[in-house]
């Protein structure tokens, strides 16, 4: 069943929950995806047998949350995810992102790093927006998102291209990680696909690189893709799930 969150900025946050024993698990979705993806369905279908906390929500501007997806950007999803753990987990929780999730993980890591048990990245996509999006784009595509606010590039996962905004960009700069200091005081684990076309491999090998954490290990699976989601990527979740889980029960 799905409830609703009002946030301190005052939008309405689609969710569902399972209550169960800790350390919660929090699922973060990627850009333009939302609460009912085949990852995070099976994720809580795995949380409810383990008897296991677990949330996934839809950011504002995405799924069933109120707002407009065009003014969506980082900020607001990382507000989203930090009102959401705030008001609907007790303890700590493992926080598995997946793309853009991962970067929102990451975020709110180092905002409450006290309610952070672990994490998990499914091809993490921190500063997409920066290294990605804007460092992707030529002089003149630059020049005609800041003029028009918006531009879309085509999707290798979806019939209809993705929308890259202005605001979206911007926006993004105010909350860069892999620029300073990314201290994770528990186990990381991330998870990558040699055939990732939106976030390549050398995005999950940059972070681990940078990232300070006294456990962090990086699984390279070769031939899967961005969706990360066949039966054998979907049990390496599980595997990682519990893997950074074991010193919190």
């Amino acid at each position: 069943m799905t409830d609703f969150l009002t946030t301190p900025e005052g939008r309405r946050i689609a969710y569902n929950r399972l209550m169960g024993q800790g350390p919660g698990v929090v699922f973060l979705g990627g850009f333009k995806s939302d609460m009912q993806g085949t990852k995070a369905l099976h994720l809580q279908d795995w949380a409810q047998a383990q008897g296991r906390a677990f949330l996934r929500f839809d950011y504002s501007g995405h799924g069933q949350s109120s707002g407009d997806f065009m003014e969506y950007c980082i900020g607001d999803g990382l507000a989203d995810a930090m009102a959401a753990i705030t008001a609907l987990t007790t303890g700590p929780q493992v926080l598995v992102g997946s793309s853009m999730g991962g970067w929102i993980a990451l975020l709110v890591a180092r905002a409450l790093p006290e309610r952070v048990a672990g994490l998990v990245g499914i091809a993490p996509a921190p500063d997409f927006t920066e290294d990605s999006v804007w460092a992707g784009m030529t002089a003149a595509e630059q020049a005609e998102m800041m003029d028009k606010g918006h531009i879309t590039r085509p999707s290798d996962y979806s019939p209809e291209p993705y929308v890259f905004t202005r605001k979206l960009v911007l926006d993004g700069r105010n909350h860069l990680v892999l620029r300073q200091p990314l201290p994770l005081p528990f186990p990381v684990r991330i998870l990558q696909g040699t055939a990732d076309t939106d976030v390549p491999p050398v995005v999950a090998l940059r972070l681990m690189d940078h990232a300070d954490s006294p456990d962090l290990r990086l699984t390279l699976v070769k031939g899967a893709d961005h969706r990360f989601s066949t039966p054998a990527c979907l049990r390496l979740i599980e595997q990682a799930v519990a893997d950074v889980s074991q010193s919190e029960t």
